[in-house]
């Protein structure tokens, strides 16, 4: 092979080499999502007769009193109320087990997509003033936005990040945390976490009980789709 033709084959593979594509460079791998604890089950799937029982809740329609009551508060309308099903006699306070509970002893609800809670409704448990719950939040799970006729507090023990709508404010909460809501002020949350949020809800009456309303505030924002909208929407007041 004469110089001429060597310099040619040298430039040529020289050409193809600087013509081979670079290699890929390596894609960050997606971090595993923890894996979550099973739902829990809710405790009542029927009622007394004549009764109403929807993710193990007692449904009871909105007389005209309440309703006038929401008119005063809000500008929402009120779907259902909801309540604690199944007949019980009050302990006789006597035993250990009468005041020490585990969360697995209490009455457990599905009160919206992703969202459970372990109540312990006081009047069941011999408290004069005081009914707690313990959620069992999923990431995304919120309850429908309701209201209470007394108020309410959230403690949220965790480094967890929770969505609120409290009267016509949106905003979010990085645990640990209390927040304060008042009588018959509109509210949901709504877990922004990738882990299951345990949510203590504390309520200075011995009975739970709350009340629908008829839309959700979560739907049209960047993970809102935890729970549906409820039919319609109107401006609410400030809590």
């Amino acid at each position: 092979m004469n110089r001429l033709a060597l310099t040619a084959l040298i430039v040529s593979i020289a050409s193809i080499a600087c013509t081979q594509a670079p290699a890929p460079e390596p894609q960050p791998t997606e971090e595993p999502k923890p894996t979550l604890p099973p739902e829990p089950v809710v405790t009542y799937k029927g009622g007394e007769p004549g009764q109403r029982v929807e993710h193990g809740e007692v449904i009871v329609d909105v007389d005209a009193a309440r309703k006038a009551l929401h008119a005063q508060h809000h500008g929402h309308g009120v779907l259902e109320t909801r309540r604690i099903p199944g007949t019980f006699a009050p302990p006789a306070m006597t035993e250990i087990s009468d005041f020490a509970l585990s969360k697995d002893d209490l009455i457990v609800i599905n009160p919206g997509p992703g969202e459970y809670v372990h109540v312990m409704e006081g009047q069941r448990h011999g408290y004069q003033n005081l009914t707690i719950g313990i959620t069992y939040t999923a990431p995304g799970g919120a309850p429908p936005m309701h209201t209470h006729l007394g108020e309410e507090s959230h403690v949220l023990t965790s480094h967890q990040k929770i969505r609120y709508a409290l009267g016509d404010k949106v905003f979010e909460m990085q645990g640990p945390y209390v927040v304060n809501i008042p009588p018959m002020v509109p509210h949901s949350f709504q877990n922004l976490d990738n882990e299951v949020a345990e949510l203590v809800v504390i309520f200075p009456t011995n009975v739970w009980e709350y009340d629908v309303l008829d839309y959700f505030p979560f739907a049209n924002l960047e993970g809102g789709g935890g729970a549906q909208p409820a039919p319609s929407a109107s401006p609410s007041s400030s809590p």
